[in-house]
């Protein structure tokens, strides 16, 4: 199927709008396989409408023995570790992108506490077919600066291994707090975590079913902060978010307090107003919140803010490699941005040349169209595969052309 292009160009000085988020689909992802892991008879309430939720919903809901989780790499990971403690034997696939991205560390790690999970096609990399079993457990050792999914994957499985697991964390542990989302949400559904300076602790154990109501989507949510911020006036509520979230991009409220907006957490959600405040420099790391960098550099270079972003390790290996895809397309709106080392992302101001047709490549990353389509507050853009934001947002593009058009 050939989907068109869509073409933005916003003629609005100012904002006002009420939106109903998305639910998490960090939330909804884990809630789907901490449910089935306690047996439960519930359904999750507040399922995220997202590819990464439906395509494990319907892997967990499968009489199947292959299941193709299409760009969803949470799925992937997440489904991987759940097959491997699973009696049966498994194949796992996904897309094109799917078959490039690295998954040999949560292999290598379940192969080495007792499972049993082949390489189909290349080394390293999915279609993986997995013989699932008991799992011996034991203790695993993982490079900090890993994806938190692997990470997450091994310890919601890890109550069921005769064990039990021991996780060591080595050197930088980036993503922080979507390990704790992970360990709190197993508390919720019985199961204790223990995680102490570099080490996660979970003993055998039973998970209990409960009723699960999934919380609203802060990473969503920082695409309206960025919009408002990039239109200078007005004010937007974001409907079912909670100031004390497991969400660590929930920190976005804080960080655009730098960026001209104000955040005031009311009982139904928050409500955005926008500030004079500009600052005239941003220097973050962003290893606790990974998915907010693209968000972020747009608004920056757009609001002529040089920045230097750091703990950007992970970015390589997300839907495409996002600091690459970042260089790329900021210099269509006119950006020079540099990445000095692995990690770091930076932009000093240097400009160089417009496009003289903006077209911004989405590289199948639902991130990258909905943190450049507010850049059409200032240029004419075209955003290629816009229909890339059903993977946490299916409908962003209803929402933002109501509001801005």
């Amino acid at each position: 199927m050939v989907t068109k292009n869509k073409e933005l160009n916003i003629k609005t000085d100012k904002i006002t709008a009420r939106i109903e988020l998305p639910a998490s689909k960090s939330i909804s992802n884990r809630a789907l396989i901490l449910n089935a892991l306690s047996y439960s008879p519930y359904d999750i309430q507040n399922l995220s409408a997202c590819d990464d939720t439906r395509v494990t919903l319907q892997a967990l809901d499968s009489n199947d023995t292959t299941f193709d989780i299409g760009a969803a790499g949470t799925a992937m990971r997440f489904m991987t570790a759940f097959l491997a403690k699973t009696v049966g034997e498994w194949v796992i696939t996904g897309s094109e992108r799917m078959k490039q991205r690295p998954i040999k560390i949560l292999v290598d790690a379940l192969n080495s506490i007792g499972a049993r999970i082949e390489y189909i096609e290349k080394e390293g990399f999915p279609p993986l077919r997995i013989f699932g079993s008991a799992l011996t457990g034991g203790e695993v050792h993982l490079n900090g600066s890993v994806s938190s999914q692997y990470i997450s994957a091994l310890m919601m499985i890890a109550p069921f291994m005769i064990k039990g697991l021991d996780i060591v964390l080595e050197g930088k542990i980036i993503s922080v707090p979507y390990i704790e989302m992970t360990a709190l949400m197993m508390e919720e559904f019985g199961a204790h975590v223990d995680f102490i300076k570099n080490t996660i602790h979970i003993e055998p154990q039973d998970y209990q079913p409960i009723d699960y109501v999934v919380e609203s989507d802060w990473s969503a949510a920082s695409y309206w902060y960025e919009i408002l911020s990039l239109a200078g006036k007005g004010e937007v509520f974001l409907n079912g978010l909670h100031q004390n979230s497991y969400q660590g991009d929930s920190e976005v409220a804080t960080l655009f307090e730098e960026l001209g907006i104000h955040t005031t957490y009311m009982s139904q959600g928050v409500l955005l107003t926008s500030t004079d405040i500009t600052a005239h420099e941003l220097v973050y790391d962003f290893s606790d919140q990974p998915d907010l960098t693209q968000t972020f550099a747009v608004t920056c270079c757009l609001k002529g803010i040089p920045f230097v972003f750091t703990g950007l390790e992970s970015l390589k290996i997300k839907e495409t490699d996002r600091i690459s895809a970042l260089i790329n397309e900021l210099r269509k709106l006119g950006f020079v941005l540099t990445e000095p080392e692995p990690g770091k992302l930076e932009w000093n101001g240097e400009r160089c040349e417009l496009s003289e047709h903006i077209s911004i490549k989405t590289y199948d990353d639902h991130r990258m169209a909905m943190a450049f389509a507010p850049a059409a507050l200032f240029h004419s853009i075209s955003i290629e595969h816009p229909e890339v934001v059903s993977k946490s947002y299916p409908n962003f593009w209803k929402d933002f052309e109501k509001v801005v058009q």
